[in-house]
């Protein structure tokens, strides 16, 4: 066996440094400083758009960019219960589009001067991408007999609720149940509170976005959980959904707000930002979106959609004015201040 001499034994640790040093000096190097990374668009969003976000309408725009040759793009996205999010952005992460919940979430950023007021309403739809009502999932063959809201007040029922403090779909929950007592018979405001409370004294578990409270339902807490349609569609067409929906008599829709934060966008960032914002609202993306379980801002694109039940008596926000002012009135003044208040003294 030959016995390496010792010029032999330098060569390696030699092209060791040597590449070490190359390694290093790369993103100096001239020819390196040609290959520019491609563009990146910086998304959050409330936490059931992880799917249809990342699988789907990413991948989407990514593919029409490249086919009209605008080049690769990249996304970097987070998701979280709407209010966490909007906490998040509010403490200066680099988002650059914001999609929420419910739109008091938006105007928490404008209110604390992270972006214009109102300048969501700009956009396609006054900012609203997408839509669900809110449902009930229970146990299978739903063993409690649950048909409405009302029948969650019964002694006995245990409700797995997301908490109102961090995610926008517990807000949803919350105006859909004080809604629905608003609107039966007799219905009125004394019946919306009783039903809200009695609802609200069966909630055995909460969690801070409605995707945190799925998996507790689906750990076996509880009997019921309130929660986006969307999510409960999507998995039973995959045979995933280990439940049954309940679609109650009345109930709201909720819709989500697109933001744009401008502070976070670089100038040569604004025709790409501006152009995936558009992309949001045409009929590639809004089919996607129903492929995934949201009903389209476009009621054309719902039809023939069997998998989205039927309600008889569906409302929106602004039956009751707004978000602001359904946040003052009944998610403050009646939720927080009464119900939770006389929960607290029990």
């Amino acid at each position: 066996m030959t016995t390496p001499g010792p010029r032999s034994r330098g060569v390696v640790p030699g092209l060791f440094l040597a590449a070490l040093l190359v390694w290093a000096a790369w993103p100096w190097l001239p020819f390196a400083r040609g290959a520019a990374a491609p563009p990146t668009i910086v998304f959050y969003g409330f936490s059931i758009l992880a799917d249809v976000m990342q699988d789907g309408i990413f991948p989407a725009f990514q593919k029409r960019l490249a086919a009209e040759g605008g080049g690769p793009v990249e996304f970097i996205s987070s998701f979280g219960g709407s209010g966490t999010v909007t906490n998040q952005v509010i403490m200066g992460v680099p988002a650059e589009l914001v999609l929420l919940s419910l739109e008091s979430d938006a105007d928490r950023l404008a209110d604390a001067g992270v972006v214009a007021p109102g300048s969501w309403r700009s956009l396609p739809h006054a900012g609203v991408v997408n839509l669900t009502p809110f449902i009930i999932l229970v146990r299978p063959e739903n063993p409690r007999g649950i048909r409405d809201f009302a029948d969650l007040a019964r002694s006995g029922t245990r409700i797995v609720h997301p908490d109102p403090l961090t995610s926008g779909g517990a807000n949803w929950a919350i105006v859909a149940e004080y809604g629905a007592g608003l609107r039966g018979e007799p219905g009125g405001a004394p019946a919306a509170e009783a039903l809200l409370a009695g609802v609200w004294k069966n909630v055995v578990a909460q969690a801070s976005s409605a995707r945190a409270a799925r998996t507790q339902f689906e750990q076996g807490f509880g009997d019921a959980l309130i929660t986006y349609e969307q999510e409960a569609v999507y998995d039973r067409g995959r045979g995933r959904l280990q439940a049954d929906i309940v679609y109650p008599k009345r109930t709201i829709l909720s819709e989500h707000t697109l933001v744009v934060v401008d502070r976070n966008v670089p100038p040569a960032q604004r025709p790409l930002v501006d152009r995936f914002a558009r992309f949001l609202w045409t009929e590639e993306a809004q089919r996607i979106f129903v492929r995934y379980g949201f009903r389209s801002v476009d009621d054309a694109l719902n039809e023939g959609h069997p998998e989205f039940g039927a309600i008889e008596d569906p409302f929106r926000i602004a039956d009751f004015g707004g978000w602001r002012k359904a946040r003052k009135e009944i998610v403050d003044a009646v939720w927080k201040q009464r119900v939770m208040k006389q929960e607290a003294s029990r």
